[in-house]
């Protein structure tokens, strides 16, 4: 541990010290993680003002970085976020636990009686960028689930990563839990992120959250499985019955409340009946709010409009832009989405009942929405108190993968000297 020159002998050993913690972890009580979240959220606000003087260095690195306005804004903190990281671990404490959780039982004709059980993956590797509240999400989560985790933040977070982990290993030790449960790795070195990839003695998933780059290389090199999406790439479909004032309101908060996250919207589609009326109004308050709005040739005679390129299409912006075209029908909107989609999230504005039935029914993205904003696609806004990432593939998590879905499940089976014909 002491020697961060030897990076492959740092992670062999934070690995063994996880497995390690990760064993006992594994049967420990619903009342002792319980007890480890809440006095980790009582640290986070006693240690509030450690906390933003850490943030404040992170803040000068990134500007000497030159992070863009969205980054910056992933990684400020304040004492509101504070507020919201807290609420976050109270409501994942306050969640059911579910390891243990009996998911099915049943009785064979055999006699056997069999008890499908909620049980911890293990070790979980996490992955992550600039956004300084994954460290507390994640290790919640994971302890949540009963796995120990090991946590790698990016270097622009370091220093609020590094506070924050310490509220939550001080709440592991008032509950009495193994310190090593949650780490976090001590070095800002890449190479740390390699080990990581290729642990698979010790760490059972790797969950990453970040950008494209981020993403992408943990997907192509990794030899541990994998929780990932790989893009953010949103689309809203405004139908011919969209309620005008919905459509308002829910564009305007899908593309400005937070333009730098996973849910925030980068491509409307108009129905082609709407476009002069409901779709120019949603459009210019895009504008009006200081968005860049790149549109096809039907909408590039609203003033103010920049027309698209064929890049636009399938663009995830992170930032005040969103592409927008016309289309003649629900079907031609959920053939664009199949195309430049990324299987994330994907809104329908409509009052059409049938119509929005089709479009859920249809569309195979991780969360799909009718008649609501895509920045609720978050976990915590799920009712899971927060998320370790959203989860686009198809095996074992889908969606925001909160603690239920970092597990896995065993078999129970009980007999009265039951033997096989």
């Amino acid at each position: 541990m002491k020697d961060f020159e030897n990076i492959p002998s740092l992670m062999a050993e934070i690995g063994a010290r996880a497995k390690s913690a990760a064993t006992s972890l594994g049967f420990a009580t619903a009342e002792r993680k319980h007890a480890a979240l809440i006095s980790a959220a009582e640290h986070v606000w006693a240690k509030r003002a450690t906390i933003l003087e850490a943030n404040e260095k992170d803040l000068a690195y990134g500007r000497d970085k030159g992070l863009s306005d969205a980054m910056m804004d992933r990684l400020a903190l304040d004492e509101d976020r504070l507020r919201g990281i807290i609420d976050g671990l109270r409501a994942v404490a306050e969640q059911a636990d579910p390891v243990g959780e009996v998911i099915a039982e049943w009785d064979q004709p055999s006699g056997l009686h069999i008890k499908r059980v909620r049980t911890p993956l293990g070790v979980v590797g996490v992955i992550y960028e600039s956004r300084p509240n994954v460290t507390v999400d994640a290790g919640a989560l994971c302890l949540k689930a009963g796995n120990a985790v090991i946590l790698r933040g990016g270097s622009e977070s370091f220093h609020s990563s590094t506070a924050l982990h310490a509220c939550l290993v001080q709440g592991l030790k008032d509950a009495g839990l193994p310190e090593d449960a949650i780490q976090l790795v001590p070095t800002r070195d890449r190479a740390a992120v390699s080990e990581m990839l290729t642990m698979i003695d010790t760490i059972d998933v790797i969950v990453p959250r970040g950008g494209k780059g981020l993403v992408g290389l943990v997907q192509r090199e990794a030899r541990v499985p994998v929780f990932a999406h790989l893009e953010g790439i949103v689309h809203i479909y405004i139908d011919a019955t969209a309620d005008p004032e919905k459509a308002l309101n829910v564009v305007l908060n899908a593309k400005t409340r937070r333009t730098g996250i996973c849910g925030s919207a980068e491509c409307l589609l108009i129905n082609e009946n709407i476009s002069e009326t409901v779709g120019r109004d949603v459009i210019q308050a895009l504008l009006d709010k200081g968005v860049e709005v790149r549109v096809d040739a039907q909408l590039a005679n609203i003033s103010g409009t920049v027309l698209a390129g064929d890049d636009d299409w399938g663009h995830e912006y992170l930032d005040m832009i969103i592409a927008a075209r016309v289309v003649p029908d629900l079907d031609t909107a959920m053939e664009h989405i199949r195309r430049h989609g990324s299987n994330h999230t994907d809104c329908i504005l409509t009052e059409d009942l049938d119509a929005a039935a089709r479009f859920m029914k249809e569309l195979d993205s991780a969360i799909l929405m009718h008649n609501a904003s895509t920045q609720f696609a978050d976990g915590g806004e799920f009712g899971m108190g927060a998320e370790i990432g959203i989860a686009t593939g198809k095996m074992h998590a889908r969606g925001p993968v909160g603690a239920a879905q970092l597990t896995s499940f065993k078999y129970l089976v009980t007999g009265q000297g039951t033997v096989r014909a």
